[in-house]
């Protein structure tokens, strides 16, 4: 059985769709738009520049793929990648990640002002840490994730989480693709 997957200190296992040995992909609890979800290296580390070669690697690959199956999954026309490298940059939880967004020009509910999504993942990213720090810890090694609701985008329970990330596995499953 492989080690349980860690944002930060809290455990996301049961959230993932994608593995490979250094990165893996998890759905998003409070998802900006259907279909957000974000990309981590398995090692803990806060900022780009302290991954080793192979993991920025695993890293940049594992955001190219997921970034493929999101955009055919919910039949987007393109994608927004984000990452906020640093809390200067609004980074609110110390583990490198990347935000994978299906963007699409009708029906996205940034459709008409396509920008606004860069203040909603500002919003988004502040939010977490004093959620995360309420939380209680499990067997005294990691936290469940746990975020409180705001008034546009309450968390989503696990059970939704998971059947989100099982329907996304099947797509690296058909492709032979790493799925966990």
């Amino acid at each position: 059985m492989s080690a349980p997957l860690l944002f930060s200190t809290f455990e996301v296992t049961s959230q993932a769709f994608h593995r490979t040995a250094l990165s893996y992909a998890i759905v998003n609890l409070k998802p900006i738009v259907p279909g957000h979800v974000l990309v981590m290296p398995t090692r803990v580390v806060p900022r780009l520049t302290d991954l080793t070669t192979p993991e920025l690697t695993s890293l940049m690959t594992s955001v190219q793929h997921v970034g493929r199956v999101i955009e055919k999954a919910y039949s987007a026309d393109s994608l927004t990648v984000a990452c906020q490298d640093g809390r200067a940059a609004g980074q609110s939880v110390a583990h490198v990640h990347f935000h994978i967004l299906p963007r699409k020009f009708k029906g996205d509910y940034f459709s008409e002002r396509m920008d606004d999504i860069y203040p909603a993942l500002e919003r988004s990213e502040a939010s977490l840490p004093r959620h995360f720090m309420d939380t209680q810890s499990v067997d005294g090694r990691f936290q469940p994730l746990k975020v409180d609701a705001d008034d546009s985008r309450p968390p989503r329970s696990l059970p939704e989480m998971e059947k989100e990330a099982d329907w996304l596995r099947t797509f690296f499953v058909n492709a032979h693709e790493s799925s966990v």
